[in-house]
């Protein structure tokens, strides 16, 4: 057999589907069995606290809604209805939020995938919110409905990625009106995992209730667990603005979850310390918390952290620094003093590419995020270029990262047959272990089964085609799609949830959604 011939063989096996991504076990919990890492003592986070408090009672802070002005002056806050704006003391901020849940179940369609939010539980959602789509065969170009489909099909297939997409890229092909309802649509069939909603204004989150009664059930039931939810981004500095408002009033009083996100660049959006953007970002999600609880006592809730530094060089937001890092572990300490579930996100970086700085810049996110005992990890996998672009191939690399991860916080076996003092013995201070019994018996087992990274030699490394790890990942997710098999779903139901999107659609052709 001549040399290329063997050569094209060695590729034909190397490019076998990784079978090992496949077997990735799904996870109905992850838990972080150690102490949370913390780096703010006591006195500390009562000092941020009190800091915050003082935020809310002077400066105070705006309301864009009337009705949000109306539950706090009820409330008894201090209120001015021209100006929206509302000081609330701390007593009743403290009052009210200690009316959250310190955990809840995120119910699925398939109760087989829903997933506890609080304890010291952990859960990865990918990256959303994206503008731009990008892979290496086509390039960066802006986001569509066929994009949103290819990466719900691979979430759904992919065991680390637990909550399923909701926008993970913009739909630039489908009209205004129609986005949120093509997505709640998308996401019930194509996925069986727990999926959100979007949380603008009054109308968006109505629909998604809407829709969601036809998948669940026509009564919800709160108290079993929220269906669907949405993220609240705080208009920095503190403001809430009307497509927020309507947001978090609409799936409160229904009673469904809201991740309340402050998201401060210090230095832009609050001044330049750390210190000044953590108070800053406590007051913030505290008052929207807060609010919330107004609309409907016991509402689930969870405290977002968002918050990082500017690029003082060029004014651009900076992800994956120390800097960011203190604000994820801060802000994990501080929802635990509220007794609140925590968002953080785990794969941010500002590369434009999926290369080293990308994948360093999102470890810097990561390993904070799940040291402080995040429970909800938003932009897990496939984040790139500062949020604009979801990457296909970052987006496994990063699940590279999700399932070591989920290896690693299972811990080690402490078991007699694990200490293995019999093979110790027979091998005793000469020879090796690879050929005993106990490694035999455990060597497809014993350690993590890496899908991605690559460790063959220089030489055998490039007779196999010399791929890096972005043209693996390329392949790789395309061997995901191609694999992808819908999971089962009644068939009334799906009509029913079509024929609502068709309805839905056409009455709000000429409507403003955040009127």
């Amino acid at each position: 057999m001549s040399r290329t011939r063997r050569r094209a063989n060695r590729n034909n096996n190397h490019r076998k589907p990784h079978s090992s991504f496949f077997d990735i076990p799904y996870r109905p919990i992850v838990r972080n069995q150690w102490a949370p890492y913390e780096i703010a003592g006591p006195d500390r986070i009562a000092e941020i606290h009190d800091k915050s408090m003082q935020i809310l009672e002077n400066t105070g802070m705006r309301f864009m809604d009337e009705e949000a002005i109306d539950l706090w002056e009820k409330a008894g806050a201090k209120v001015d209805h021209k100006r929206q704006h509302v000081w609330p003391d701390r007593g009743l901020i403290e009052e009210l939020v200690a009316k959250a849940p310190s955990s809840f179940t995120f119910r699925a369609r398939n109760p087989k995938r829903s997933r506890l939010i609080g304890e010291n539980s952990i859960n990865f959602f990918s990256a959303a919110g994206t503008v731009f789509a990008n892979d290496l065969d086509r390039g960066r170009r802006p986001g569509v409905q066929e994009d949103w489909v290819k990466l719900a099909k691979i979430a759904q297939m992919t065991n680390v990625i637990h909550i399923g997409p909701l926008q993970t890229v913009v739909l630039h092909d489908v009209p205004v009106h129609a986005k949120h309802l093509e997505m709640f649509l998308m996401a019930s069939t194509i996925l069986d995992k727990p999926h959100m909603g979007v949380s603008h204004g009054y109308v968006i989150p109505s629909d998604v209730i809407e829709m969601a009664k036809i998948v669940h059930g026509e009564d919800l039931k709160p108290e079993l667990g929220p269906v669907t939810g949405g993220v609240v981004n705080v208009n920095s500095p503190l403001s809430y603005d009307d497509r927020m408002l309507g947001g978090m009033i609409s799936f409160g009083r229904a009673g469904q979850f809201i991740v309340v996100t402050p998201f401060i660049l210090a230095g832009a959006m609050s001044p330049v310390t750390m210190a000044a953007a953590i108070a800053q970002q406590n007051a913030e999600a505290l008052a929207g918390i807060a609010l919330i609880q107004l609309v409907r006592p016991g509402a689930p809730v969870i405290y977002g952290g968002f918050t990082t530094n500017v690029d003082l060089k060029s004014g651009a937001p900076a992800f994956g620094t120390p800097e960011g890092a203190w604000a994820f572990f801060i802000g994990a300490q501080l929802a635990r003093r509220y007794g609140l579930p925590y968002r953080g996100s785990g794969s941010l970086n500002t590369s434009n590419v999926p290369d080293g700085q990308a994948m360093s810049e999102s470890m810097w996110s990561l390993w904070p995020v799940v040291m402080s005992h995040t429970n909800l990890v938003f932009h897990a996998a496939g984040w790139l270029e500062s949020g604009l672009t979801f990457s296909y191939e970052k987006f496994i690399m990063d699940c590279e990262n999700l399932a070591m991860v989920e290896h690693m916080l299972a811990g080690p076996e402490w078991s007699d047959d694990a200490y293995s003092l019999e093979s110790i013995d027979e091998i005793g201070t000469a020879g090796h272990h690879f050929g005993t019994a106990h490694t035999q018996a455990r060597y497809q087992t014993a350690f993590y089964p890496n899908f991605l990274h690559d460790r063959r030699n220089n030489g055998t490394w490039l007779e196999g085609g010399g791929e890096d790890t972005a043209q693996r990942a390329n392949r790789l997710w395309k061997e995901v799609l191609k694999a992808y098999e819908k999971p089962p779903i009644d068939s009334n139901m799906e009509q029913a949830l079509q024929e609502y999107v068709t309805r839905r659609t056409k009455e709000l052709e000429n409507v403003a959604l955040y009127d």
